[in-house]
C-alpha cells in the first residue's frame, strides 16, 4: 500500500531524512517511532504530498505522489498533529465541506453518518466545533480523515494533550481502524505504539534504525533471556546455587516474598534454555519451584537500547566530521 524507496530530504545543510526505505502492507498499523525532530512529521508530509523529496519516490497503492499527486491523495486520509477544523462550524457542517473538498462521490448522508458514527460524534454533529472538548475535536479530525473511506490513514501524534480516558478512546478507534485501513501512526509515545501497533519503524536524526514486528522488537536487541522464579528454600543458599547453574549470568533476589518462597531474577546467555537444569539443581536440594515466567524487555528499554547502540555507531563518523 505505501512504498518508501530512498527518501532524502535536506534544508540546506541540514538533511532531516536520510536513505530512508520501507514498505507498509495491507492492513498493516504500523507506528512510526522516534524522538523530538527525528524526521517523523517530515516523513509524514512527504508521503501525504504536503512536502517534496530532494530525492528518492514515495508511492500509496502503487502512485507516485510527486508524479500524480492528486490522484495519490484521494488515496490517502491526514491526520496531522494539529487538526484542521474550522471552530466556529457545527461538526456535521464541517464534515460536508471536507466531504466537498474531497469532491466524493459516496452517498453523502449515508456515508456522513456512518463516518460519524464509527467515529462516536453522531450526538455532537450539530454542536460548533469550538464548544466541543479536545477528545471530541481529535474525534473530529479523524472523522474528516475518514470522509471518502480512503485506504491509507496517516496519524501525526493523535493523543497529544489529551487525557488518560480520551487517550484510550482514540487508541480503540485507531484500531478497529486498522480492520479496514491500512494505517500509519507517527509518535514518540512509546506505549501507544506499543498497545495500538503491529509493527513499528524507529527514526533517529533521520535514519531508519529499525523495521520489525512489536512482537519481536525485544528480541533483536535481547542479549540474554531473563525469567522471574518464585522458590521455596533459603534464600542466600538458593541465591548462590542458582548461581552455579551453567549458563546463568546473573542470579537476584527481588525481596518479594509469597510465604516461603522467594522471588529471583534469572539471566542466561544467549541461546541458553535454563529451565532444564534448573530444574534438575532444584529437586536435587528438594526447594519447589512455585513459578518460573519469561521476563521481556518493555518498549521504553528496547528503545532505549536502540538509540543508544545508534549513537555509538554514529559516534566514529560524527568525530571524523569534526
Amino acid at each position: 500500500m505505501i512504498e518508501v524507496e530512498s527518501i532524502i530530504k535536506n534544508y540546506g545543510s541540514v538533511v532531516a531524512l536520510d536513505d530512508v526505505s520501507f514498505t507498509v502492507n495491507e492492513g498493516e498499523i504500523v507506528g512510526f517511532l522516534g524522538p523530538n525532530g527525528a524526521g517523523k512529521t517530515t516523513m509524514m508530509n512527504i508521503i501525504t504530498g504536503y512536502l517534496s523529496s530532494t530525492s528518492g519516490t514515495a508511492k500509496v497503492c502503487g502512485i507516485d505522489v510527486l508524479e500524480h499527486p492528486d490522484e495519490a491523495k484521494k488515496k490517502i486520509g491526514f491526520l496531522p498533529e494539529q487538526p484542521p477544523l474550522y471552530n466556529e462550524m457545527k461538526v456535521k457542517e464541517y464534515l460536508g465541506f471536507v466531504y466537498e473538498l474531497k469532491n466524493c462521490s459516496l452517498n453523502r448522508k449515508e456515508h456522513l453518518k456512518e463516518v460519524m458514527q464509527v467515529t462516536k460524534i453522531y450526538d455532537v454533529k450539530d454542536r460548533v466545533i469550538g464548544n466541543l472538548s479536545k477528545g471530541y475535536r481529535q474525534r473530529v479530525g479523524i472523522a474528516q480523515a475518514l470522509v471518502g473511506n480512503p485506504p491509507v490513514i496517516i496519524f501525526d501524534e493523535p493523543t497529544v494533550g489529551l487525557d488518560p480516558k480520551q487517550i484510550i478512546e482514540i487508541r480503540n478507534l485507531i484500531r478497529n481502524l486498522g480492520k479496514g485501513h491500512t494505517v500509519i501512526l507517527s509518535t514518540h509515545i512509546l506505549s501507544e505504539v506499543q498497545s495500538v501497533c503491529d509493527r513499528i519503524l524507529i527514526i533517529n536524526e533521520g535514519k531508519l534504525i529499525a523495521d520489525e514486528e512489536t512482537r519481536n522488537l525485544a528480541r533483536v536487541v535481547e542479549e540474554n533471556r531473563r525469567f522471574r522464579a518464585q522458590i521455596c528454600g533459603p534464600r542466600r543458599e538458593v541465591e548462590n546455587a542458582l548461581r552455579s547453574v551453567d549458563g546463568v549470568v546473573r542470579a537476584d533476589a527481588t525481596g518479594e516474598k509469597d510465604g516461603e518462597a522467594f522471588t529471583y531474577i534469572l539471566e542466561s546467555s544467549k541461546g541458553v534454555d535454563l529451565r532444564k537444569p534448573l530444574f534438575y539443581m532444584l529437586a536435587k536440594n528438594n526447594w519447589p519451584l512455585l513459578g518460573l515466567e519469561p521476563v521481556g524487555m518493555d518498549l521504553e528499554d528496547v528503545f532505549v537500547k536502540i538509540m543508544d547502540e545508534d549513537e555509538k555507531r554514529r559516534a566514529p563518523a560524527k568525530r571524523r566530521g569534526r
